[in-house]
């Protein structure tokens, strides 16, 4: 008879040490000091204490897991109920068993067989079963001044042979997958977290930036539109507007609907930025409360109902479906909790979470109008009588009166956000400046427009000089040069060498556009619109046959893009090209 050989498994007896000295009421947990180990039928009492390494049992008797203890938490039920779990917060180390081999090659050296490592990866789930510690280590740290990250010799007792060879070891960072799951075997299964650093990031720059090398570029480098300007020029009168009605709300501690409109590039978003970073200014000299800011935008979003999952990843950072994302929000602006911040929400792109039974715009409306919510609301759209337009009553009832309409930049305007951008660098002719600024202005009064404008402007003088360093200033002919660019695209051209019918059309689709308030239509609107511009311009109107193939053709022409459908009168349409573009063809041709 074959015998085998077995090890007698030990009952090991975990209690609290003392009483509980915090409670976290997010988690709804005690910490504890320490821990009192003991074997039943022995008298010997171990103590762990945080800040000691530990053996954790693993699938292996002869290699547990190795981890240095952080603290010692559970529920009030834990601490005189033996039978209630009770947990560990812990940092892994890894063996060298336990390290890939392709990862080795990064040591430069040869390990020592007990030694173990500092483990870097987020793989692992750092909280763990009290009751699966096996007891206390003894581990040496090698502080020597060559070691980039520190050395931890094995914790068996170690000869003083051993310790010579280890003491001028070098270890270098390992980041590692472990070869088993490091999950304690006597653990409760619990659901698999998401790492939490799973997006990539942008590695760090290895040479600083290049610098400007002559006033063209630097001009170029202040005119880009991700460039934050140390002032708002032109908005003051908005931004005082904005700032006293956020702060009011944050020092009451109440909630409020601000509805927020304007045509593209008229400074709302940039305005609403530099009010909360001037209110988190405030609120690190204590001057106001402490209040949490978080941004959604509808044009980020595939479906409007994502705008809750995107809220309360960034509140709580839980990642979970639209439905119970809606559940959790509507609880916690609904409840009360002792210290709530206030929480201010920009939703920009109000337009793009429209749905036909608009319970996502009710539900951003109405949080606010709880009484323990603290939520403040701001909007942003491209249509001012929007809520008039789209929201139903109960919906546009929720929105309230406060409201605040951006105009478009006049050409002074234009011209005061280049100069303060271009503070102490001469880079433009005034004439060229002034140019710019009257041509942006007359058509649509989009500051990015015009910065980009002067941008290409900018790249242009450069080029035509015989040397970058030799460049003058920025001149009439250089800025005539970019916006023929800017307003000659190919499809600008397509624009005005369209039909009149073709043209009547589009002009139809943008009318439809704006009376909507959304970019996005029904051809039978659409043509209902063509037809009464026919009438107004002394056309005689067309029939629904040929405004369908006037459809068709801008299709094949890419000025729009129509819904594959055979549902002819109903099909979606969606221009291909900005308003404005569309604007200036059509200008310039009837000029």
């Amino acid at each position: 008879m074959v015998s085998y050989f077995t090890r007698l498994r030990v009952r090991r007896i975990y209690k609290w040490g003392g009483k509980p000295y915090n409670f976290d009421r997010k988690l709804k947990t005690y910490g504890f000091e320490y821990l009192n180990m003991s074997v039943e039928g022995q008298e010997a009492v171990t103590t762990v204490t945080p800040g000691q390494y530990i053996l954790i049992e693993g699938n292996d008797d002869d290699n547990p897991f190795v981890a240095k203890l952080l603290k010692f938490f559970g529920d009030g039920e834990s601490w005189f109920n033996s039978h209630k779990q009770k947990k560990a917060l812990v940092q892994w180390f890894l063996r060298l068993s336990e390290v890939p081999q392709n990862k080795m090659l990064l040591l430069g050296r040869s390990p020592h067989p007990q030694e173990i490592f500092y483990y870097l990866g987020r793989a692992c789930d750092d909280e763990i079963n009290a009751e699966s510690i096996l007891g206390t280590v003894h581990v040496r740290q090698d502080n020597s001044p060559a070691s980039v990250v520190p050395v931890y010799s094995s914790f068996f007792p170690f000869c003083p042979e051993l310790r010579k060879g280890l003491r001028n070891s070098v270890c270098f960072p390992i980041q590692a997958t472990p070869s088993t799951p490091r999950t304690p075997c006597h653990a409760t299964p619990s659901t698999p977290r998401t790492p939490r650093h799973a997006t990539p990031s942008i590695p760090s720059r290895t040479v600083p930036a290049r610098q400007p090398g002559n006033i063209l570029e630097e001009a170029r480098a202040r005119l880009h539109v991700s460039s934050v300007p140390e002032s708002l020029p032109c908005r003051e009168q908005e931004f005082q507007d904005i700032y006293d009605f956020v702060e009011s709300k944050v020092m009451d501690g109440t909630g409020g609907c601000m509805y927020i409109s304007g045509v593209p590039g008229t400074g709302k978003t940039a305005t609403i930025h530099e009010v909360i970073r001037c209110l988190q200014h405030a609120s690190d000299m204590d001057e106001i409360p402490t209040f949490r800011f978080i941004e959604i935008n509808g044009m980020k979003m595939t479906d409007p109902h994502q705008a809750y999952v995107q809220i309360l990843q960034k509140l709580t950072g839980q990642k979970v479906t639209a439905d119970h994302a809606a559940a959790l929000l509507e609880k916690r602006f609904s409840n009360p909790t002792p210290k709530k911040e206030t929480t201010v929400l920009l939703v920009d792109e109000l337009d793009l979470l429209w749905t036909r039974k608009q319970n996502v715009m009710y539900n951003l409306f109405d949080w606010p109008t709880r009484r323990h919510a603290r939520l403040v609301v701001l909007t942003i759209a491209n249509t001012m009588d929007l809520p008039e337009r789209i929201m139903i009553n109960r919906v546009a009832s929720r929105l309230g009166l406060t409201r605040m309409s951006f105009q478009p930049y006049s050409f002074k305007q234009l011209q005061q956000i280049i100069t303060s951008r271009l503070i102490k660098v001469k880079a433009f002719d005034e004439d060229a400046m002034q140019l710019v600024s009257r041509k942006v202005a007359a058509l649509s009064g989009d500051a990015r427009r015009c910065l980009d404008i002067c941008r290409r402007a900018t790249e242009i003088c450069e080029h035509s000089a015989s040397h970058p360093s030799s460049a003058g200033l920025v001149r009439m002919s250089h800025v005539m040069e970019a916006l023929d660019e800017m307003f000659s695209s190919s499809y600008i051209t397509a624009i005005r060498c369209a039909s009149l019918q073709e043209q009547l059309f589009l002009r139809a689709v943008i009318a439809e556009f704006r009376q909507l308030g959304l970019e996005e239509a029904i051809f039978q609107q659409v043509f209902v619109q063509h037809q009464a511009l026919s009438r107004v311009e002394g056309l005689q109107p067309i029939s629904v046959s040929e405004g369908l193939a006037v459809c068709q053709r801008l299709g094949a022409c890419r000025l729009l893009l129509l819904e594959a459908s055979h549902l002819d009168m109903l099909q979606r349409v969606r221009l291909n090209v900005s308003q404005d573009d569309v604007l200036y063809a059509l200008k310039a041709v009837r000029d």
